[in-house]
C-alpha cells in the first residue's frame, strides 16, 4: 500500500480543503454582517468539485479511472455543505477569542444536539464516500468486491463517526477538561 498511502493523504487534505472553504464562507457572511441564506451558500457546491477535479489531475497516473457520479453526490454534499455553514455561523457567532472554542461550542449547542450535528456531518461524509465508490471504473468481474469493499468501508466510516461524535461532546462538556499540551 505504499502508493496508495500519499493518495490517501491527499484525500483527506481535499476534504479540510472543502470544509474550510464553506467555514470561511461562513465567516465572510457574518463578517459583511450579512444573514445566513441561500445567496452565501451559492458556488460553494462548485467550488468543491473545482477541489475534487485539481486532485483527479494530482493524482491522475493510478491506473484506475475515476469518473465521479456528481448527479449521485451533489444532494448529499449540498446537504453535508448547508449543515456545516449552518453550524459555522451558528458558532462563529458565539465565538468569544477570550474564552475560547470550547465555551463556544456549548453556548451554541446543548450536549445532545452536537452530539446529533457532529455525527450528522460524519454520516454524510460517509455516504458521499459510499456514492464516490462508484467513480472507480474498473472490470466488471471485480465490481461486486468494489461494492462489497464500499459497503464494509461505510459500516466502519459509520460506527467510527457515531463513536467520535460521542466522545467530541463528552470532551466539550467534560466539567474539567484535561489540558495536554499540543
Amino acid at each position: 500500500m505504499p502508493h496508495l498511502e500519499p493518495v490517501l493523504a491527499r484525500n483527506v487534505a481535499k476534504e479540510t480543503q472543502k470544509d474550510a472553504l464553506v467555514i470561511r464562507r461562513a465567516g465572510a457572511t457574518l463578517a459583511g454582517g450579512r444573514q445566513p441564506d441561500r445567496e452565501a451558500l451559492s458556488g460553494l457546491l462548485e467550488a468543491t468539485q473545482d477541489i475534487d477535479r485539481a486532485f483527479l489531475a494530482q493524482v491522475g497516473n493510478l491506473p484506475i479511472r475515476i469518473v465521479v457520479p456528481y448527479h449521485e453526490i451533489a444532494p448529499i454534499r449540498t446537504q453535508r455543505i448547508e449543515r456545516l455553514f449552518a453550524a459555522a455561523c451558528r458558532l462563529l457567532g458565539a465565538w468569544d477569542m477570550q474564552r475560547g472554542l470550547r465555551a463556544a461550542l456549548q453556548e451554541s449547542y446543548p450536549r445532545a444536539e452536537l452530539e446529533q450535528l457532529l455525527w450528522d456531518l460524519l454520516r454524510l461524509y460517509a455516504m458521499e464516500t459510499r456514492v464516490l465508490s462508484r467513480s472507480v471504473q474498473l472490470p466488471a468481474l471485480l465490481v461486486p468486491l468494489r461494492e462489497r469493499i464500499a459497503q464494509s468501508l461505510y459500516e466502519i466510516m459509520s460506527d467510527i463517526a457515531r463513536r467520535l461524535a460521542g466522545e467530541v461532546t463528552l470532551a466539550v462538556f467534560r466539567k474539567n477538561p484535561s489540558r495536554r499540551a499540543p
